[in-house]
């Protein structure tokens, strides 16, 4: 009985005693392949300027974790728990400067007039954010240097933008604009607040609108053929495909090779690496993570059921990379390796 009591008792103490979430180690795991460990930006927009903190209310920064942009690259984390994305909100908050003089700051009501405001946006925000609020395209990162000017204009129109965003942050952002990024103070461009309350009641008359994005229906990771040749007929068909399908061979190589010493590798595992230059640059124009699995390439192996080809499916990469502008590439890039390797194997 006594033991049974101080077993509860224990359990009682670590449920009570339970250490806080380390938010600085969940931004590493989560968000810093994206945006820097130090908030710096990357593939995704910098958090660590103050222009951006300074602007941006905790509602803001839960919502676009939880919620993400819906085919905007931003992916949404709904296995956080809330205890964990306060606890990156509070990482994050630690970058800022005069954090409690800024949250002092406030404006009155917005009450706009949208037609008004669509008027003016056409002037002052198409130019970067687009006509419908679409945004840049790409991530915009550059390929030879780190970029200059930190941020793509963000996508209005998102709903995971609309959602997350009140009117007095957007109108905050237009009114002071953002210090490190391309975005400027509207005040200074000579508008007055009544102007802005207009643009801010445009742009929320985009939730009429919002694109609502949805990834594909699942794919599999994979593509695979088989084959009636040998492992070595089945590689040469593939080259002659893959090159009537105007892509380069880059090489031909032994699946294990670096891993085994040569007379240790296993000869019936292959891989042909091909690459169509004019393609790809398209694709890293619009995210530069796809270049993790490039070039192409198609593994053909043996194993006692006969000769295979395999391939990583693009289609299945579009839903882990979340970038809209990536499904066509990521179709067409799936149908080529479908043709080449049925090519291959008649």
């Amino acid at each position: 009985m006594y033991r049974l009591f101080f077993i509860l008792l224990f359990c009682s103490l670590s449920l009570t005693t339970q250490a806080a979430p380390d938010g600085a180690r969940l931004y590493e795991l989560n968000c810093s392949a994206c945006h820097g460990l130090n908030g710096e930006g990357g593939v995704g927009v910098p958090l660590a300027l103050n222009g951006f903190l300074n602007a941006v209310d905790d509602k803001f920064l839960f919502t676009t974790i939880r919620e993400g942009r819906p085919g905007r690259v931003m992916p949404a984390h709904p296995s956080l728990s809330d205890a964990q994305i306060r606890a990156i909100i509070e990482h994050l908050r630690g970058w800022e400067e005069n954090r409690d003089e800024v949250t002092k700051r406030q404006y009155r009501q917005v009450n706009g007039d949208a037609e008004r405001g669509k008027t003016l946006y056409g002037g002052y925000c198409a130019g970067c954010h687009g006509s419908n609020g679409e945004g840049g395209h790409g991530t915009g990162v550059t390929f030879s240097r780190p970029r200059d000017l930190p941020i793509m204009p963000p996508a209005l129109n998102n709903p995971g933008f609309l959602n997350a965003a009140s009117d007095q942050m957007i109108k905050r952002t237009l009114m002071e604009g953002r210090e490190g990024t391309p975005m400027r103070s509207y005040i200074k461009m000579g508008l007055n607040e009544q102007n802005i309350d207009d643009i801010v009641s445009y742009v929320r008359s985009f939730e009429k609108t919002a694109i609502h994005w949805k990834p594909k229906e699942e794919q599999s990771p994979v593509l695979t053929q088989d084959s009636d040749y040998s492992v070595e007929e089945t590689v040469k068909n593939i080259q002659r495909a893959a090159i009537g399908k105007n892509f380069r061979i880059i090489r031909v190589q032994n699946l294990e090779e670096g891993l085994f010493p040569e007379a240790e590798q296993n000869k019936k595992q292959v891989v042909v690496y091909f690459c169509n230059f004019n393609f790809i640059n398209k694709a890293l124009s619009l995210d530069p993570r796809i270049g993790l699995f490039m070039p192409c390439q198609i593994t053909v192996y043996e194993d006692e059921a006969g000769v295979h080809m395999m391939t990583i499916n693009p289609q299945y990469l579009s839903r882990v990379y979340n970038n809209a502008e990536l499904d066509q590439a990521c179709e067409q890039m799936s149908n080529v390796y479908t043709e080449i390797m049925e090519e291959a194997s008649l």
